[in-house]
């Protein structure tokens, strides 16, 4: 049985106060909670944060990692630095790292590797464009993200994959709870041909499209759907906890 998980990613959103009152507004309504929880914060908030959630059940994750140990790479920040934090979770890859700052299935492999070697647990995101799902490419551009993404990795169970697809992040949109669970299968089918089949089926595979209060359940009640990658719904407290507490 693979334990659900279900991370918050803040993206740009929240001084460290604000983060601060938002953890401790989240912490006492998923006390209960049966999956692993994570809340992926901006870095200048992670200090705080990181103090904030002592002694609850949530655990702190960042929203990037860079693949050098340290140097010349002004405004990045290294697995060192997270780690001294409390960080265990890294989001790697995410469609708006892609889109926006350069992020290549290159890259990606270099902070994936970077973060294991760390210890830290990476959440490593994959997904098609709406033009790329139209036009039949999902699964070309799904293989293509894993096999380089993830290259020269040698324990998967020891990362999450996210299947994010960009069309129905922040849109509103969503994909089905059948099409998430078949494109989900999907991916993990293909881990087992990249890797091997017995570890695929213990990779924990999260849904990141818009997954909200009001979807979750049905969504979380698919056979290969492990968790969500939780975007604006992770901003508030009891939108937050209703997904966690999907199973309630």
């Amino acid at each position: 049985m693979r334990k659900a998980i279900i991370a918050g990613n803040w993206k740009m959103n929240n001084t460290a106060s604000e983060g601060v009152a938002l953890v401790k507004a989240i912490a006492p309504l998923v006390t209960e909670a049966t999956c692993d929880v994570v809340v992926c914060v901006p870095a200048i908030d992670i200090p705080a944060v990181s103090e904030a959630l002592k002694g609850t059940n949530i655990r702190l994750g960042a929203e990037n990692v860079h693949f050098a140990e340290k140097g010349a790479y002004t405004g990045e920040i290294s697995a060192a630095m997270l780690k001294e934090y409390g960080v265990e979770y890294v989001i790697i890859g995410h469609s708006e790292r892609r889109q926006y700052f350069g992020e290549t299935d290159e890259t990606v492999n270099k902070r994936t590797l970077t973060a294991l070697t760390a210890g830290l647990t990476p959440i490593v995101c994959v997904g098609e464009t709406l033009e790329e799902r139209e036009t039949g490419k999902t699964e070309a551009v799904l293989h293509r993200q894993l096999e380089e993404g993830l290259k020269g990795v040698e324990d998967i169970t020891k990362l999450v994959i996210a299947y994010e697809p960009v069309w129905a992040i922040g849109t509103g949109k969503t994909a089905t709870a059948a099409q998430a669970n078949e494109t989900i299968g999907y991916i993990r089918k293909t881990l087992g041909e990249l890797f091997c089949e017995k570890c695929a089926a213990k990779v924990r595979i999260q849904y990141g499209g818009s997954m909200n209060a009001g979807n979750c359940k049905e969504l979380m009640a698919q056979e290969e759907i492990d968790g969500g990658l939780i975007g604006g719904a992770s901003l508030k407290a009891p939108d937050f906890s209703a997904i966690v507490n999907y199973d309630k």
